[in-house]
């Protein structure tokens, strides 16, 4: 456990870091965390901070910048964060398509870093779902949502099904389980596939599977992202080309951004991923602080702000936090 006077030099050096960007030295810690300690005593917590791993000592400096463990424990136990009013612009109600698009435009103006906004989850809910065999071991699989709109995927399935057993299968599905969610679908099939025959059984799965990469891969189209250019002005990534680059792939595949976005779905408040702890998106050189936002109270898609490591958290949060907030007000009084 770190001590309170260990606490504030880390605290103060992350914060003096995160403003110039250069290795931070006794000398301006003794004058910018306000304790009356000698430069002797402050390089001493200075190497026990760094025996604890959480900041480390470039070769070419003698000061010291915080490591991502040390991001975390700032992060976690030292920011003091508070809601305060921010000039933003309000957002319109006319359009949830407008209303997700100024808002990833809000959050990178604000950030100066890049917005990114996941559009509300549309319902996984399907009408009908039909079994057409097209060959041995091939089905073409059918779906219909309640809006009209018609999926179609060819599957491999293990045992090769004659085209009665196909719609007896289909029958079956559309009159136990059509208006349901997949992940409804999901459930009750986890409690029922033991009382299916093995057949139905099989195509239920084959079918949830199916509908499930269908939505998925619908929805990577309606992640907004905001500002990328900005990254350009960061020293972080003007300086390393490779880095720039690979941030640029992350941006154009979508992918992995929904699959962040859908983890921080699962969680309330403001949520932070420092360096590579998403595991989603392992990359040491950016963070994401992000937030859900809600319809009529109910949670539907996160928005976030994605930037380097080096980010003013405290400031993210509280634009991720009031931009969140405009969302939630947005689409919930839509006429």
């Amino acid at each position: 456990m770190l001590d309170d006077r260990a606490k504030l030099l880390l605290k103060t050096l992350v914060e003096r870091y995160i403003a110039d960007g250069q290795p931070v030295g006794s000398r301006t810690l003794s004058r910018s965390s306000g304790l009356d300690l000698s430069p002797a005593t402050i390089r001493n917590v200075m190497s026990d901070l760094e025996a604890l791993g959480l900041i480390a000592s470039p070769h070419t400096s003698a000061g010291r910048i915080p490591t991502h463990r040390g991001y975390r424990l700032f992060v976690d136990t030292m920011l003091t964060a508070q809601r305060e009013q921010m000039s933003t612009p309000s957002l319109a109600p006319d359009q949830p398509q407008k209303v997700i698009a100024n808002a990833a435009n809000i959050l990178s103006n604000l950030s100066q870093f890049v917005g990114v906004v996941m559009a509300p989850r549309r319902a996984s809910v399907f009408k009908q779902i039909e079994f057409l065999r097209l060959s041995e071991n091939r089905l073409l699989v059918i779906i219909v949502s309640p809006d009209g709109d018609v999926q179609n995927r060819v599957i491999f399935p293990e045992a090769d099904y004659s085209q009665s057993q196909l719609v007896e299968a289909s029958n079956y599905i559309n009159a136990h389980y059509a208006g349901l969610t997949i992940e409804q679908v999901r459930d009750r099939l986890q409690s029922e596939v033991e009382k299916l025959r093995g057949e139905i059984a099989a195509l239920m799965q084959a079918a949830v599977q199916v509908s499930s990469e269908v939505l998925t891969e619908a929805q990577e189209d309606d992640v907004v992202i905001s500002g990328e250019r900005n990254l350009l002005a960061v020293t972080d990534f003007s300086s390393d080309m490779g880095q720039l680059r690979r941030a640029f792939e992350l941006f154009e595949q979508k992918a992995q951004l929904m699959r962040l976005l859908d983890v921080s779905s699962k969680a309330e408040g403001v949520r932070i991923f420092i360096g590579g702890e998403s595991q989603v998106v392992p990359f040491e050189e950016l963070s994401i602080v992000s937030a859900n936002y809600e319809v009529d109270g109910q949670v539907v898609g996160t928005l976030g702000v994605i930037g380097p490591t080096r980010m003013p958290y405290e400031r993210m949060i509280q634009i991720v936090d009031i931009t969140s907030r405009l969302v939630s007000n947005a689409l919930s009084h839509r006429k």
